[in-house]
């Protein structure tokens, strides 16, 4: 099965970073965040990916010729499906490189401690055009417990507790394609809105160590987790 991995983007949130290379180059641990995306899903032996650039196409290019050895069991295509392209029609523009019945889509600022062949199963399992995962976000401010005007507990890394978004790890079944429009379109919008309305999108609900790295804030934050060396994302074989 083929993962796609969407890095064509601008990342202007976090471009006061580094505005040199795009977003999924930045480093983590002297380890650009897509070669961490792409070992995630290495660690269930699924070695087949398609990157979907577009900004600055030539810098996530140049990383991967040069650490070839790095990849070697591992089939990378680099696709440049343009600057202004937007993540449906990216992915529609790949299409030409999907063969089997399904394939999967994540984007390339995202880390998780998701169980990748769990997800695969549950799609199989409820056979709908696509699975979206959801997760509950990080807080972005710590939780003060108060009892009787004490502070019984502060919780700095807590997780809402109502709300699910996207997670961005999707599987999807050919037929997908057909719910993409050819216009230049997000796959957040249109692509989504059009499963909904055939109750073609099942929902894997992920309960772990969820992360996007959106802006600085999100990048500190995951540094600050590997210098701990608690990384729930990585894992060894």
């Amino acid at each position: 099965m083929k993962v796609m991995i969407l890095a064509g983007g601008y990342g202007s949130r976090i471009a006061d970073v580094n505005d040199e290379i795009p977003k999924p180059m930045i480093l983590l641990d002297e380890r650009p965040i897509i070669e961490h995306v792409i070992n995630i899903y290495k660690y269930y032996n699924l070695k087949k990916f398609i990157i979907l650039s577009g900004y600055k196409h030539s810098k996530i290019k140049s990383f991967f010729q040069k650490n070839s050895k790095k990849f070697s069991n591992c089939e990378i295509k680099i696709f440049d499906t343009g600057i202004h392209t937007l993540t449906g029609s990216r992915i529609l523009k790949a299409k030409k490189f999907i063969t089997e019945k399904h394939f999967l889509v994540t984007y390339g600022d995202g880390i998780s401690d998701i169980d990748i062949n769990k997800l695969i199963r549950f799609h199989k399992k409820n056979s709908k055009v696509a699975t979206i995962t959801a997760v509950r976000p990080p807080a972005r401010f710590g939780e003060l417990i108060i009892k009787k005007n004490l502070v019984d507990k502060f919780d700095e890394k807590i997780q809402l507790n109502k709300n699910w978004i996207n997670g961005g790890f999707f599987v999807f079944d050919k037929k997908f394609f057909k719910f993409i429009p050819k216009k230049n379109t997000m796959l957040e919008t249109l692509p989504i809105q059009n499963l909904l309305k055939s109750r073609n999108l099942a929902c894997y609900k992920h309960r772990g160590y969820w992360q996007c790295i959106d802006n600085r804030r999100d990048l500190n934050s995951v540094k600050s987790i590997l210098k701990k060396r608690e990384a729930p994302w990585i894992k060894k074989s």
